[in-house]
């Protein structure tokens, strides 16, 4: 008996690009074909491995392997088209991985896409019910739960109503309720943050954090990376169907914000810069600071003889690629002229409130030669953790402590001491 919830071995999921699919099968086909499927398909397996890799065929999954423990709350995080969604599909059933195996231990409810799992022809009602059943939920249990579920979906006028006739908005709220209340030990939720107005998102947020407290397991893929870092305690980091990191949430934000910066750009960032470091912290520590905290950050950079001038910038972005500081300063500022040794540069940065999350610094260097030629350097990128809670701040980039006060007739009441929700997260 595994020790995990969920444990995919060498998982891959191949497309054949531009070839049109087979039409739906009935019953009596797939009877007539049984005694010769094994067969073939163990014969054109072994044709697609002697043949090697075809240039219309593209691996969404590309032997992914890893662990997930009962209880455990996992970001996956990644680009579009990194995988996460093939991943999720293939652990909800909804696809068959083209090799390597997965094995998930407990009801799973999913939330995929708009309308996944819903019977168009079928009520709202009927729907709770069938999803209910698929779980290996009784009547009674579901039962339970229905008014729950339709309330948070906010669809009780139509619940009678097919679902074909709901709006893209009402097919998300009923399929988040679904997922969300109905008795599954297993969670997984793929963008569910993306569609619906903000205070759906606002219900999801909460939801999701009870869901987390629960001791559910839940694997949970949002763009939306804050409320990644406080829902999720791991992280399961995809690029180009590959696992390039699997650690603590922000061990795995950090890795997804080196890899934005990494496009085209491999070059630059194995020369110049050296060292980088924020508050005196060596590359690969995280730098941990409260939204009004100041902070430094330092680095080596050497330049050869022959760089005439130029200009250093030291940039901030969030994690999902948000210039947030854009600091410059030429050469000539920093050293004398024609001066080739090694330059340890520092930038000291105020309080900037920045929103509790992930946040990368790194450096450039723009200049030229004295015979005209470009020279850039690019540094790696060190990374800071803005500790607190998104539940008051929302989308927003900063997070001030603001005071607040209110006018009466005549006078003016003492303002209001900041209890803005940006506080140390507490340990789970």
């Amino acid at each position: 008996m595994t020790d995990y919830a969920i444990e995919g071995l060498h998982l891959s999921k191949r497309y054949r690009i531009g070839v049109v699919r087979e039409r739906y099968s009935t019953m009596r086909d797939r009877i007539g074909r049984a005694g010769r499927t094994a067969i073939s398909a163990l014969r054109r397996r072994d044709r697609l491995a002697a043949a090697g890799p075809r240039a219309d065929e593209f691996w969404a999954l590309d032997d992914v392997s890893f662990q997930v423990r009962p209880g455990e709350v996992v970001g996956v995080i990644g680009r579009n088209g990194a995988g996460k969604s093939t991943l999720l599909k293939l652990l909800s059933r909804i696809a068959e991985p083209t090799s390597g195996e997965a094995f998930v231990t407990g009801r799973v409810g999913s939330l995929l896409e708009v309308g996944t799992g819903f019977h168009l022809e079928l009520t709202g009602r009927e729907n709770v019910y069938l999803n209910g059943a698929i779980l290996g939920m009784k009547r009674a249990e579901i039962a339970r739960k229905f008014d729950e579920i339709v309330d948070f979906a906010e669809v009780r006028k139509f619940v009678d109503t097919p679902v074909k006739h709901y709006s893209s908005g009402m097919h998300l709220r009923l399929a988040f309720a679904v997922a969300a209340y109905l008795e599954s030990e297993i969670l997984l939720v793929d963008e569910v943050l993306a569609v619906g107005d903000l205070s759906f998102q606002q219900k999801c947020l909460g939801k999701m954090s009870d869901v987390a407290s629960q001791g559910r397991t839940v694997l949970f893929v949002s763009h939306n990376l804050g409320a990644v870092r406080e829902f999720c305690e791991t992280s399961l980091v995809l690029e180009r169907g590959r696992v390039i990191c699997r650690g603590s949430i922000v061990e795995g934000l950090a890795a997804y914000s080196r890899c934005l910066a990494m496009d085209g750009r491999d070059s630059e960032m194995r020369a110049g810069w050296r060292d980088v470091a924020v508050n005196d912290l060596p590359l690969g520590a995280t730098a941990r600071i409260q939204p009004g905290d100041p902070f430094s950050a330092q680095a080596t950079l050497e330049l050869a003889a022959d760089v005439s001038a130029g200009r250093l910038f030291c940039i901030v972005e969030d994690g999902a690629g948000h210039t947030l500081i854009h600091q410059r300063a030429t050469l000539n500022e920093l050293r004398p002229r024609d001066d080739a040794s090694p330059l340890r540069v520092g930038v000291e940065l105020p309080a900037l409130w920045m929103a509790p999350g992930v946040y990368s610094v790194y450096f450039k260097f723009i200049g030229r030669t004295h015979e005209g030629g470009d020279v850039r350097h690019l540094s790696e990128r060190a990374i800071i953790d803005v500790e607190g809670s998104i539940a008051a701040v929302g989308k927003a980039l900063l997070a001030p402590a603001a005071a607040w006060s209110t006018r009466s007739p005549g006078r003016l009441r003492a303002p209001v001491q900041p209890t803005h929700a940006v506080t140390p997260l507490q340990p789970r």
